[in-house]
């Protein structure tokens, strides 16, 4: 288990039962090989609700809202058509350089990782998009870190809502609806 998990579970005690995910089909079907910490929380925490704001996405996700695959395809389908008419983020520059979501929230805000060829997915760090515009926020940090870093209030979002996070702390895993 990682540091940031490991803090993450003394803040929020995770469910009895961890997940159980085919890391191997989900990847293939992706075209990716996912984050280590990210295959670590969604074992331990499945796709989830976090102070009744942050939905954590999770591959084959009892709730079909918060299906990563689901996302994946949307959002790459939806940023190409908008990256149309809109400025692109400088990070993705690159040729071949991507978004991935892993989150997204009340607001229609939505949280990537940024993906760029060759490199190792352990080292993505982490874009937040506004739901209604073309802000972009950069954080060179994991997942699994950012979600620890946001719930203890040591990052700060100008695009994420400023009532997140709560001051008790909430957390829901997600079910079949």
């Amino acid at each position: 288990m990682n540091a940031a998990l490991a803090r993450l579970t003394q803040l929020i005690t995770p469910p009895s039962e961890p997940r159980a995910t085919d890391w191997d089909a989900v990847q293939e079907q992706l075209g990716v090989t996912l984050p280590t910490d990210y295959k670590e929380l969604i074992h331990t925490y499945g796709g989830s609700n976090w102070d009744d704001y942050l939905y954590l996405l999770e591959p084959g996700c009892p709730n079909d809202n918060y299906d990563l695959i689901e996302w994946e395809d949307q959002q790459t389908e939806a940023l190409e058509g908008l990256w149309e008419f809109e400025k692109k983020p400088g990070q993705l520059a690159d040729t071949g350089s991507r978004v991935i979501p892993w989150a997204t929230t009340d607001n229609g805000e939505c949280l990537y990782w940024l993906a760029k060829p060759g490199q190792n997915p352990d080292q993505w760090t982490v874009m937040v998009n506004e739901a209604r515009g073309d802000r972009w926020e950069h954080y060179p940090m994991t997942c699994t870190d950012f979600l620890l870093a946001a719930l203890t209030g040591d990052v700060h979002s100008d695009v994420l809502s400023s009532r997140f996070p709560l001051t008790t702390h909430e957390y829901r895993q997600l079910t079949a609806v």
